[in-house]
């Protein structure tokens, strides 16, 4: 099976519902898988994409629909730019894949993953602060911040004073070094089903590319660009980036909580600015997560927008 298999596909297409004369944006383009759908169903794709080693399936996807679809390399907070830019009247679809791809944890030139040694940097778009320049500069409190904010290590104040400890003697370089370093510092494996270094590594690559910054931007900027009408699709796959979308569709479509009887909570009454395509998430069958071990923590999202003006910032 192809490492690069879009997640939950027919339920992407279901939502966005893209058709001859839609202008869609997919701001994950990866390798291309939801974009040539989207193309095959008759719809212009705009594709958003950080990653400069996209390029070569862009092209390919260019070759084959050389009218229809042209890629912006930009990350989720330049999507209304990229619109802006393309000259197109209106906005019918965005779709977004959030988190890291296949692809990008295959290449340990990237970074990424700890389970291939490579130069720690995990830097989607190639710019900015490595990975390797957080662990090497940032003090201590900083760093046990994001490890517990961002992965769930309940131990990140013991990892954190684990990595000052070695950068003391020599910096860290290499992903499987610090691997080492965080395996140690709580203790091996101890028959865990994922590797310890699991929680630490995915803090930095949050924190690496402000993936959950990055997130409220896009569906901030999806909300004032799309079209009255226009779909709006989100696959997320844990449970810190499922948990900003919820918040963002529930507030916005008029779903939000009012508070009990005894607590009663005061809210602007604010028209909604979408409406919910279905209550909840949906999640793959039984079929594509015994197909692609990525989905089985796949979570969808969508709504379509409303005629009202855009709500603006997301509360962090």
């Amino acid at each position: 099976m192809s490492p690069h298999a879009p997640v939950l596909l027919a339920e992407v297409l279901e939502a966005l519902e893209p058709g001859p004369g839609d202008v869609v944006i997919d701001a994950t383009f990866g390798a291309g898988g939801y974009t040539r759908a989207i193309l095959e169903a008759g719809a212009t794709v705009i594709a958003l994409d950080r990653d400069p080693t996209v390029q070569p399936f862009a092209d390919a996807v260019a070759r084959d629909y050389p009218e229809r679809f042209r890629l912006v390399r930009t990350p989720f907070s330049g999507l209304a730019e990229a619109f802006a830019e393309s000259g197109e009247a209106r906005l019918d679809g965005v779709v977004f894949d959030i988190g890291v791809s296949s692809m990008q944890l295959d290449q340990a030139e990237r970074g990424f993953s700890f389970m291939r040694d490579g130069p720690l940097d995990m830097r989607m778009s190639g710019e900015g602060e490595s990975a390797a320049d957080i662990v090497n500069t940032w003090e201590h409190g900083p760093l046990a911040h994001i490890f517990k904010l961002y992965g769930d290590e309940r131990q990140s104040g013991r990892v954190a004073t684990a990595i000052l400890r070695r950068r003391s003697e020599r910096p860290f370089e290499r992903t499987l070094d610090l691997a080492e370093v965080v395996e140690k510092a709580l203790g091996g494996r101890r028959g865990a089903p994922i590797h310890p270094a699991t929680r630490v590594f995915q803090a930095l690559r949050i924190a690496v590319n402000d993936e959950l910054g990055e997130l409220r931007a896009g569906l901030e900027a999806a909300e004032a660009t799309l079209s009255p009408g226009g779909r709006l699709a989100v696959v997320t796959f844990h449970s810190l980036e499922d948990r900003i979308v919820k918040g963002f569709l529930t507030e916005r479509s008029g779903a939000a909580p009012g508070g009990s009887r005894h607590a009663p909570v005061a809210v602007e009454t604010r028209e909604p600015s979408f409406t919910l395509k279905f209550k909840g998430a949906r999640e793959a069958g039984e079929a594509e997560r015994e197909a692609n071990p990525r989905a089985r923590s796949a979570k969808l999202r969508a709504a379509v927008r409303t005629t009202a003006a855009p709500w603006g910032r997301i509360a962090a």
